[in-house]
């Protein structure tokens, strides 16, 4: 099997898996104060250390939640419900992950002002129309660190610069789901107040996540025991807290990055020569390394990824969050992508358990399915044709 959807979800690591299993051991509640209530205390403790150390944060700052979305819900609703008095503009890009979207659409329907920046043709959002969207009465910018359909990084270091000028009350908040462990990430010195993590994107499991926040008053979506400082309320989930620790851990971003801007060169130029009429979605100026997005002329992509399962391949055809919805891929039609081009997209995410061996076979299947599929349709299109 090559796995290739690493944006989706990664496997559990081993020492994901064996965190687990030692926190099963220490199973009391954290908030209880006997032994086995301060073991798993101890624990989350831990992993909350190893968290912070990864983005160079003060641990103290770290909040978990149950994954990226509660995070960027947190976040977002947070902020904006608490300090709406201060103004009721909000500020974000037109290719943020729907966790984000759909948020700022319910607040724009609670009366808020969003505004939502473009982007250019290689994905990257646009600094003049952040800038000129930008007033005294924004409260909120959100803007995420690496998309994840392209893989691009944003220019995240450079806007708090700009808010400093324009809007010197608003927070920024930034969704680095795609981006923890994967790149540097400098929330203290790029001014960043609120940055969102999830687990199972770095080989920890699914149901676990973490909000920094920092220099932002933010309202508590959930009211009950006071966990998180009162930050987010509800028994912590010790196993998946355990976990995330634990990869958070073990993480080199260096070597890892290397090594992935590597595999996704060769993916490319793989592709780039062995397959005509194909587009790169993105800029190896830009890339973080982990994705590499890719449309394939006159093929659509639902078919090819099939095509690509039943030879032990897996990919995307899109982001897991919104593949279960037939509207078009907004990422790539921000980005000014033709019908043709968004139709037989694929997203190709890899991760530090992929090799060389899976990039070339990968490219082998590939200039085998993408020519019969592209036969097929041309011969059905001549047969339509001709009656």
């Amino acid at each position: 099997m090559v796995y290739l959807d690493n944006a989706a979800t990664t496997k559990p690591s081993k020492a994901a898996v064996d965190a687990m299993l030692v926190s099963c051991e220490h199973f009391g509640n954290p908030s209880s104060l006997h032994r086995v209530g301060l073991n798993a205390e101890k624990i989350i403790k831990n992993s909350r250390q190893a968290v912070s150390r990864l983005i160079g944060v003060d641990a103290g700052k770290i909040y978990f939640t149950s994954g990226g979305t509660e995070a960027n819900n947190m976040a977002i609703l947070g902020c904006a419900f608490q300090n709406e008095k201060k103004g009721r503009h909000l500020v974000t890009t037109k290719i943020e992950h729907p966790s984000v979207l759909e948020v700022f659409k319910f607040l724009e329907k609670a009366g808020f002002e969003v505004s939502f920046v473009g982007v250019d043709q290689n994905g990257i959002m646009r600094i003049d129309e952040f800038e000129a969207v930008l007033r005294e009465d924004t409260v909120l910018v959100s803007v995420m660190s690496v998309n994840n359909e392209t893989g691009m990084i944003q220019p995240v270091d450079k806007l708090k610069a700009i808010m400093g000028r324009k809007s010197p009350k608003a927070a920024l908040h930034s969704d680095a789901v795609q981006a923890f462990g994967k790149i540097v990430i400098n929330p203290r010195a790029w001014g960043i107040n609120l940055l969102s993590m999830s687990a199972h994107k770095v080989h920890g499991i699914k149901g676990t996540g973490a909000l920094y926040a920092d220099g932002v008053s933010i309202r508590p979506l959930f009211a009950g025991g006071g966990q998180e400082k009162n930050m987010r309320s509800g028994t912590e989930n010790v196993v998946g807290i355990a976990a995330f620790g634990a990869v958070a851990g073990e993480i080199d971003i260096t070597k890892n990055r290397e090594k992935a801007l590597l595999l996704r060169k060769r993916l490319e130029q793989g592709i780039l020569s062995n397959i005509d009429d194909v587009k790169i979605n993105g800029s190896d100026e830009f890339a973080s390394g982990f994705i590499l997005n890719v449309s394939f002329l006159g093929v659509k992509s639902e078919v090819l990824l099939h095509s690509l399962e039943n030879r032990g391949i897996y990919v995307s055809s899109g982001s897991a969050c919104s593949s279960n919805k037939s509207a078009q891929n907004y990422v790539l039609a921000a980005m000014g992508r033709s019908k043709e081009e968004i139709d037989g997209a694929i997203r190709f995410s890899l991760s530090n358990e992929n090799t060389d061996g899976d990039i070339d076979f990968c490219i082998d299947v590939l200039k085998t399915e993408v020519a019969n599929i592209r036969k097929y349709v041309r011969g059905r299109n001549e047969r339509n044709h001709h009656g």
